[in-house]
């Protein structure tokens, strides 16, 4: 195959994953990458270009020659020292990505949304596909961040414009160098640093059938459609049960109730803004999301897509596998 597919944000954990199987498939790939990423872990055969997306400038370069563009590129934590970041690179990298590829002559861009911004507050049942959500529902600048860059993905398509928008929930497996929010928390409990937990519902999708679902979205996806890339709704003392069982650690006894929690993540929170700069513990979003229900119903994107997600206890024995093939975990 010679047409050349580009991957923004290619060398992030579901960017890897999605540029393997690509490659592996025998395509011709570019990854668009920010300025100083780390890139060696990519394939030989994949060609990098350093780019940043909240400027225009270097993408309709980056852009020639293309037949697909998938937009994974944004800043995944729920937290930033400066928190118009969120909306430079999330809102305004998404503006910037589409435009440039459209203006390119793409066939085809998948823009890859989240599933934190699928839920609104006092909501009874299971959220599916079909779900509208407007700017005052979302939870603090990430999530309201990446609600306006879908938004725009979605006018575009209802302008005519080839574009599929694609909702992975929270992606876990093997390969997550920058550790996402759901990485970071795994880390933590196999690290001993989550003595308590939270009650609070998830979705879990292996990281690599996200890369398979974001290349079924591009192939079979219909503009102006979502599709939402998950599979198994669990608790969060659950997910840790299951966790402790593959190490040999129980899950945490203690409850931290709501109100505990967010002071704790607020003063986390001004640690971090006002000295370390690092990420906090815990932080004021994430602890906000715990209480928005995170049950997803996704049997119609699953079957559309001919999606079949391995087993979550599969995704977590081999996430622990590589935190001790790379050392974070002793062996």
């Amino acid at each position: 195959m010679d047409e050349l597919t580009i991957v923004t944000g290619g060398a992030g954990f579901i960017g890897s994953h999605l540029v393997e199987r690509l490659v592996a498939e025998g395509r011709m790939v570019r990854v668009i990458e920010r300025p100083g990423a780390a890139v060696d872990h990519l394939p030989g055969s994949a060609e990098v270009v350093f780019a940043d997306i909240r400027e225009r400038e270097g993408l309709d370069r980056a852009m020639r020659g293309a037949r697909w563009v998938y937009h994974l590129a944004a800043n995944p934590n729920l937290w930033a020292r400066d928190r118009s970041e969120f909306d430079r690179v999330n809102r305004q990298g998404t503006i910037h990505v589409l435009d440039a590829a459209l203006s390119a002559g793409v066939e085809r861009v998948l823009h890859t949304s989240t599933e934190s911004i699928l839920t609104r507050k006092r909501m009874a049942g299971p959220i599916d596909e079909n779900i509208r959500i407007e700017p005052e529902d979302t939870v603090g600048p990430y999530c309201l961040s990446k609600l306006m860059a879908e938004r725009y993905a979605f006018a575009l398509a209802g302008a005519g414009h080839p574009v599929v928008v694609a909702n992975p929930t929270m992606p876990v497996g093997p390969g997550d160098r920058g550790l996402s929010p759901p990485s970071r928390l795994l880390l933590d409990f196999c690290l001993g640093k989550l003595p308590a937990a939270i009650d609070c519902t998830l979705n879990l999708i292996d990281v690599r059938d996200v890369a398979t679902g974001l290349h079924r979205v591009m192939e079979r996806g219909e503009p102006g459609r979502r599709y939402v890339l998950g599979h198994a709704n669990v608790t969060l003392v659950g997910l840790l049960e299951e966790m402790g069982w593959l190490i040999g650690r129980p899950a945490p006894r203690w409850r931290v109730p709501y109100s505990v929690g967010l002071m704790v993540a607020i003063a986390s929170e001004f640690w971090a803004d006002r000295i370390s700069g690092r990420m906090p513990k815990a932080t004021v979003t994430g602890l906000r999301l715990t209480q928005r229900l995170m049950h997803f119903e996704t049997s119609r994107t699953r079957q559309e897509l001919g999606l079949e997600p391995r087993p979550i206890s599969d995704s977590l024995r081999d996430a622990v596998e590589w935190f001790r093939q790379v050392g974070r975990i002793p062996v």
